[in-house]
């Protein structure tokens, strides 16, 4: 399988979870599939990732991102969804800072122009959606009408704003996930609900031998 993966930037705080991140890539590799990263391009607000507050610096998301990378991504301008069979967003507050305005608007959020579309698309062209942590509010936002089933860990703030949203949610521990086979939606609720590392490399391996079980 080919897989394009959104990243939000590079770090817990203001960006793609790194853990997270590279355990989806890790599982995916494991299993002889390839992925593309794309990121946003335009500033977002940096963290400092030991305090937990905004350092009145911006950077450049697509730069931060290419980070995670090593060099090897595309503006997510570039994305043409029909040449991948699974789009995927790891976690991070990066999907709820610079992806959407979650983190501040809460179920008044919106989600950036390019990456809503980046959703619709994959949608509508029945590819399989595979998001991680808080990305799912993302797929809540844009695909709540279709009452989606996703994941966002134990009930939770997010969990009752997903269903605000028209999206259904299940109820998973940090190594489990969500499979809604009807739409294609694969989600784990990894560091929101997970306190340890070796969680989410189990976590991240379930969910794509999940994928892996539903669509090949």
């Amino acid at each position: 399988m080919n897989i394009a993966i959104i990243l939000s930037g590079c770090g817990n705080c203001d960006g793609s979870e790194l853990q997270e991140t590279l355990s989806l890539m890790l599982a995916f590799d494991r299993r002889g599939w390839s992925y593309q990263c794309f990121a946003p391009e335009g500033a977002y607000n940096v963290f400092d990732h030991r305090t937990k507050k905004p350092t009145g610096e911006q950077r450049d998301l697509l730069q931060e991102a290419s980070r995670i990378a090593r060099g090897d991504i595309l503006p997510l301008a570039d994305l043409d969804i029909s040449d991948y069979e699974v789009l995927a967003i790891p976690g991070g507050m990066g999907a709820a800072r610079n992806l959407s305005n979650y983190a501040t608007a809460g179920t008044a959020m919106t989600v950036r122009h390019d990456v809503e579309q980046a959703i619709l698309d994959a949608y509508s062209q029945h590819k399989a959606i595979v998001a991680v942590c808080i990305a799912p509010m993302l797929l809540a936002k844009v695909l709540g009408p279709h009452h989606i089933t996703l994941t966002l860990g134990h009930p939770c703030q997010a969990s009752q704003d997903a269903e605000a949203l028209g999206a259904i949610h299940q109820c998973c521990e940090v190594t489990q996930c969500c499979a809604d086979e009807k739409n294609r939606i694969y989600t784990a609720p990894a560091y929101m609900v997970g306190t340890r590392i070796s969680e989410i490399f189990a976590g991240s391996e379930n969910l794509v031998a999940k994928l892996e079980e539903c669509e090949l």
